[in-house]
């Protein structure tokens, strides 16, 4: 790829990127949202963690090692839920179970 090339297609990028992140926001600019929006935008954060977490969880080679180091991220997903309901902080949440896979694999 020349440099002119990956110049057009850096621009075009940059130009989408910005499309899909400023228009919403000078169209919605002083508009009240309705309650169910605001509701299923409020859910976005929940919804990428939940798809980084599933991402870790499900991968497809997870017990081609073994059933016990497949069963890892399991096991440590039990207390981040457990602490994620009762504290709903999701900074808690995070360093709980970086503490309890890193305290698995010692085992």
């Amino acid at each position: 790829m020349s440099a002119n090339e990956f110049l057009v297609l850096y621009v075009c990028v940059l130009c989408t990127m910005l499309a899909c992140r400023c228009i919403p926001l000078f169209v919605l600019r002083g508009r009240e949202l309705s309650p169910r929006v605001k509701e299923a935008i409020g859910l976005i954060p929940s919804a990428a963690f939940a798809a980084l977490v599933a991402n870790d969880l499900f991968r497809p080679g997870a017990f081609e090692t073994g059933i016990l180091e497949g069963l890892v991220p399991f096991a440590a997903a039990v207390p981040v839920l457990i602490v994620a309901r009762k504290t709903g902080s999701l900074i808690w949440s995070a360093l709980v179970g970086m503490c309890a896979y890193a305290l698995l694999l010692l085992f």
